[in-house]
């Protein structure tokens, strides 16, 4: 197994970090997302650091890496400043960008503010930010699947999971999933990253930081202006992988990608939410047939 490397960025914040592969090589970012930690990652890294520098954080607030008090230390341009200032911490200038769930999130955003950075982008199961809130306001089924995010922004949510809620926890996020794949040492591995102090309230800040509006079925919540207004496209090379299974996330969110991300390569696969962990030789071919 490979094992972590702690590293102290300049943001404050410390954070374990799996790297593999050349240091000359291409760089690779890998952004796991909701609630796990680089082992999303388990069955790309070694088959990607045959040819690339690969890293792959725990990223604030997940496992062993440091997690700030407060809800405001998950907003997003936290989380991307955290980004920035590893890659800094390693050396890398450019690099290519690769985001599962929120850390799919951290990813479009990334790419949005920081083009002279992040080089290409390879998005799995998170939407487009812009997308993502209008599907919100105008698509009734994806408002109702969404409604999970109002859950865990419940802080009463948080003293239940320790110990035997922990569990259930587990059962509630990944069984009905990919069960056959996350077992044995896999679920004592996430159980033990969310036993750590402060990981369970640390990882649900991220819902709690986001300013992503999430009415209620049928409410007749204010629309946020900037729906109405142009919103820029991202200007890399992307990929998008989607699971099309994926119940949380509905195929709306990329269908609708073109005319925000006009150098899209999409790739389909009969997965779910986690496809990372389901069809990770899937995944994998479709960012070698995409050129990575």
């Amino acid at each position: 197994m490979m094992t972590l490397r702690r590293l102290t960025l300049s943001t404050g914040i410390e954070l374990d970090v799996q790297i593999a592969g050349d240091p000359a090589a291409p760089p690779v970012i890998l952004l796991h997302g909701f609630p796990e930690s680089h082992r999303t990652w388990r069955g790309i890294v070694p088959d990607l650091a045959r040819d690339h520098y690969v890293v792959a954080p725990d990223q604030r607030g997940y496992a062993r890496s440091s997690k700030p008090d407060g809800v405001e230390a998950y907003a997003a341009d936290q989380i991307v400043a955290d980004l920035m200032a590893l890659a800094d911490a390693l050396g890398i200038g450019r690099f290519t960008l690769v985001g599962h769930d929120w850390g799919g999130a951290v990813a479009w955003m990334a790419a949005l503010t920081r083009p002279d950075r992040v080089a290409r982008l390879v998005i799995v199961n998170a939407p487009h930010p812009y997308l993502f809130q209008r599907a919100l306001f105008d698509d009734p089924a994806q408002r109702q699947a969404s409604q999970y995010i109002t859950r865990f922004r419940d802080t009463g949510l948080d003293q239940g999971l320790v110990g035997a809620g922990l569990e259930r926890f587990f059962g509630s996020t990944f069984v009905h999933h990919v069960a056959h794949a996350v077992a044995g040492e896999d679920k004592a591995a996430y159980l033990d990253e969310w036993s750590q102090p402060g990981a369970m309230t640390a990882m649900l800040n991220w819902y709690r930081a986001s300013g992503v509006i999430v009415p209620a079925p049928g409410e007749d919540a204010p629309r946020p202006a900037f729906l109405d207004r142009p919103f820029p496209p991202v200007t890399q090379d992307t990929l998008v992988i989607w699971g099309t299974r994926d119940t949380a996330l509905l195929p709306l969110l990329v269908d609708d990608l073109p005319p925000f991300v006009p150098q899209l390569t999409v790739e389909k696969i009969d997965a779910g939410h986690f496809v990372t962990w389901e069809k990770p030789e899937a995944v994998f071919a479709a960012m070698r047939r995409w050129g990575i």
